[in-house]
């Protein structure tokens, strides 16, 4: 017979009345662990021999030191592997791995530091070790290292961090929540659980079904049958999540008008000018293209910047001893913040004589614009250049985009969705699209040289400090400069890799390179011209920061269209490598498949002088190609030489012409069965297959 458990309480009243002992009915449903006064007694006797007893704090001692030495140990382990190639240090997985499980443990025991310090129960050996850890992440451990790669570690080990220390006190809380309400807590849990699992099975919100997806509803082409390159799909795209949590510039509210550095005092404090004195309020930029000590060093940021910073000009109070007219002046006159101010100065003399040189060749494409942002895979340019890939589309028919302005003439645009990069490391793929052979080549030739041969101006902007895109080429390469040169040496821009909207002057930094070649581009309208334009804003982990230059590349594009300015034009938009920064995407497949697999896309203009069965039939077929940047440099060539660039002979020595035989112009029939990765020495064979 089961016993009913009562007890009986007197009320008020006085009367007595039996009722059902709840605790007692509790345990026939659900037994709860509770924890008894000798165990609470115990837990606050250990504290107390840890706080009071010398051994137990040199045991705790030894074993934190034991975790931290472990942890540096794989840091530095992860870090050692970057060094070599910068750009590519986290390209492979077991080192990422690596990185991860030192960024975690090293979170959860600095949190717990943290806590111990926030207790005022812990040695003055743990808190040096909490300030070891905060000054390692904060100096080194931000992708190779600090100055270089921004915050973007450093942001992730702090938001552990805070998540790790406020998540104790939440299911500190929630455990005695728990205790009292446990049924409460199982329904919501269970309801919660079936909503989430019912949400993946349904939507699968990182799913990749549009990864391959491309312009005008086309998709990436693996038929076994027509190309020996196939794209592998990854299962698992993350960013689609991501993006509500990674950018960080709407997230922190940046806007470039709302950010005012005191840029004067930035000048003058680094400032060892002869033209320049603590009062100048206009402060002109040397060209980097008219010094021969700047060519001559200029491979180094470093050395470019103070070389920069010697040489800067005060505006209002000009001698006759100034060697040239600056072309950007950074005026404090009306805005203590600053503003920067564009004037390309036309250069008459050189434009009548590259005039006499057009009569040299009949090229295909009269004007090449080359647009090139460093580190942007194909898949994450379709997500975040909305705006510029608008422009790009509107051209896709066969039939191209006719506008007023161009009577009888038709733009085509093309995509290729199997552009590969050689690594993950603009050092291994920059030379080839603008050298046509490796760095590991001596004496490369710039392919400006053959531009200015044949009557072309040629045109620069570039916001990293560097005399051209060479990087740290310049053992390997001629002295070539371009006629018109712009390397943003500005002390208070913000570095290339930082993963929120780099601002100057209270605009985005991207807007001043393409202010500089709309100038060229209008100035020199009745010229040849090649500009090439190279921004650094895709070169970061958060996949997002790309976005807020879409619209300066728009707008660009759209006004010289608009103003007929584009006539007999080819554009090329274009980067040398896909992702290719630390990320907190870093262990998904998507990012190492993205990071070889760059974007590229071509406005060519119709011209009467090309031949629409040949030309335009191979180069929409190579849209599904296997191609690499050496056969960029080679389309580069075949618009400046047109007809006679089949005759010319591959390029040996800088006395030939813009051809390499490693690849081949884009306008030509590209052997299928050839074109494997695995007929390229470092190609990535996981990709491509």
């Amino acid at each position: 017979m089961k016993k009913t458990y009562k007890r009986t309480k007197i009320n008020t009243h006085g009367k007595t009345k039996s009722f059902i002992d709840k605790s007692k009915y509790k345990k026939l449903f659900f037994k709860i662990p509770n924890i008894k006064k000798r165990k609470l007694n115990k837990i606050k006797k250990i504290k107390n021999i840890y706080i009071n007893n010398t051994k137990y704090k040199l045991f705790i001692n030894i074993l934190t030191l034991f975790i931290f030495s472990i942890s540096y140990y794989l840091y530095y382990l992860s870090l050692e592997k970057c060094f070599d190639g910068e750009d590519i240090c986290c390209q492979y997985v077991k080192w990422i791995k690596i990185k991860v499980i030192e960024l975690i443990s090293s979170s959860v025991i600095s949190a717990i530091l943290f806590e111990f310090i926030f207790f005022k129960k812990m040695s003055k050996f743990h808190i040096l070790h909490f300030i070891l850890v905060l000054i390692n992440f904060y100096y080194y451990s931000n992708g190779v290292y600090f100055h270089d790669h921004g915050y973007y570690n450093f942001y992730i080990f702090v938001t552990l961090l805070i998540i790790i220390i406020i998540g104790t006190f939440i299911i500190i809380k929630l455990f005695n929540f728990i205790k009292k309400h446990y049924i409460i807590f199982i329904i919501f849990l269970s309801l919660l659980l079936s909503l989430i699992f019912y949400h993946y099975l349904k939507y699968d919100p990182v799913n990749c079904n549009d990864w391959g997806k491309g312009l005008n509803n086309t998709f990436i082409d693996n038929d076994k049958d027509k190309y020996s390159c196939q794209i592998k799909i990854p299962n698992k795209c993350p960013y689609k999540i991501g993006k509500y949590f990674q950018d960080m510039t709407k997230i922190r509210g940046i806007k470039c008008i709302n950010v005012k550095p005191n840029a004067r005092k930035e000048f003058l404090k680094h400032s060892k000018s002869n033209y320049i004195n603590k009062n100048t309020v206009r402060i002109g930029f040397p060209l980097t293209n008219k010094d021969p000590y700047c060519l001559k060093d200029g491979y180094d940021e470093t050395i470019l910047k103070h070389y920069f910073l010697r040489n800067i000009f005060d505006m209002d109070n000009i001698t006759d001893n100034i060697p040239y007219q600056p072309e950007i002046i950074a005026d404090f006159s009306k805005n203590p913040s600053g503003e920067l101010l564009i004037n390309l100065i036309f250069n008459k003399t050189l434009s009548d004589e590259r005039k006499i040189l057009e009569k040299n060749i009949k090229p295909y494409s009269e004007n090449i614009m080359i647009l090139f942002i460093d580190s942007v895979s194909r898949g994450n340019s379709i997500r975040q250049l909305k705006k510029t890939l608008n422009f790009f589309e509107k051209f896709m028919s066969y039939k191209g985009g006719y506008n007023k302005n161009y009577p009888g003439e038709k733009f085509h645009s093309f995509q290729f969705f199997k552009y590969h990069s050689f690594i993950g490391c603009t050092h291994e793929n920059y030379p080839q699209i603008f050298y046509g052979k490796s760095r590991k080549h001596t004496k490369l030739v710039l392919i400006t040289k053959y531009l200015k041969e044949n009557g072309y101006i040629t045109g620069y902007a570039c916001d990293i400090c560097k005399k051209d895109g060479t990087r740290t080429l310049h053992d390997f390469t001629y002295e070539e400069i371009h006629d018109h040169q712009m390397a943003l040496c500005d002390p208070n821009k913000i570095h290339a890799n930082q993963f929120t909207v780099k601002c100057l002057y209270g605009k985005n930094q991207g807007a001043y390179l393409y202010e500089y070649g709309n100038q060229f581009w209008r100035k020199y309208k009745d010229n040849r011209k090649f500009l090439t334009i190279i921004s650094n804003d895709g070169h970061e982990g958060s996949l997002e920061s790309l976005k807020y230059i879409d619209g300066i590349i728009y707008n660009h594009l759209n006004s010289l269209y608009n103003d007929n300015l584009l006539k007999d034009s080819s554009i090329f938009l274009l980067s040398d490598h896909g992702v290719g920064m630390p990320s907190i995407y870093s262990l998904y497949e998507f990012y190492s498949i993205e990071q070889r697999l760059p974007m590229l896309y071509i406005i060519i203009n119709d011209r009467k002088n090309i031949s629409y069965n040949d030309q335009y039939f191979y180069i929409q077929k190579n849209q599904q190609t296997l191609i690499t940047s050496y056969d960029i440099y080679n389309t580069i060539g075949n618009l400046l030489y047109g007809d006679n660039y089949v005759s010319i002979k591959n390029k040996t020595s800088k006395e030939d012409t813009a051809k390499t035989e490693h690849g081949q112009s884009l306008f030509t029939e590209i052997n299928q069965k050839m074109r494997n990765p695995r007929n390229y020495k470092n190609m990535y064979k996981k990709v491509c297959i």
